[in-house]
């Protein structure tokens, strides 16, 4: 579900460490910590030390959905530079959840008249 999740306007992930064992409450007041609002059609993403599970919350409109993803045989590629949390482009969502960085070195970036976005 979360290799394809379609459903949301903006993805970010929360870089650093996590404690997974937090719940909705606690990782939607993380996400207010960031000056983020979790009652958007946001998607939420949260990753503990190991780097083998995440977490992602997720506004329905009348509810929160808490999905939890735990990898078998190999970790995500998580920033961990920074407590902060990172706008992800649909590109570096595909990225990450293939198990790849989300910065890329050798990829295109997008150009938008004469910036870099």
């Amino acid at each position: 579900m979360l290799n394809d999740f379609s459903g949301a306007d903006k993805v970010y992930i929360a870089c650093g460490y996590i404690d997974l064992r937090r719940g909705i409450d606690g990782l939607a007041s993380m996400v207010q910590q960031f000056q983020l609002d979790p009652f958007t059609n946001t998607l939420f993403l949260f990753c503990g030390r190991r780097r083998d599970r995440i977490k992602a919350l997720y506004w329905e409109g009348d509810g929160f959905l808490l999905l939890y993803k735990r990898l078998e045989s190999c970790s995500f590629q998580w920033p961990r530079s920074e407590a902060e949390a990172r706008l992800l482009t649909p590109q570096q969502y595909r990225w990450l959840m293939e198990g790849l960085n989300v910065e890329q070195p050798k990829a295109h970036r997008p150009v938008r008249g004469l910036e870099n976005i």
